[in-house]
């Protein structure tokens, strides 16, 4: 599937606002008092951090083209 320029330098913009925000929440759970209690969500919050790296690797790699 072919994406304009323009559409993939927004969607990287997106998922850089994404993933900044996903890591607060890792970073605040993980600060909590008791973050055993929030492991799962901290676990898949770090899941979709790598997804979205993932994300972020082809996109690159579709601008350098």
């Amino acid at each position: 599937m072919e994406y304009a320029r323009e559409e993939l330098l927004e969607a990287r913009r997106q998922i850089a606002s994404t993933v900044h925000k996903l890591r607060e929440v890792i970073k605040t759970l993980e600060e909590k008092e008791e973050p055993n209690r929030y492991r799962s969500q901290i676990t898949l919050a770090k899941r979709r951090v790598k997804a979205f790296e993932i994300a972020n690797v082809l996109i690159e790699a579709e601008l350098n083209k």
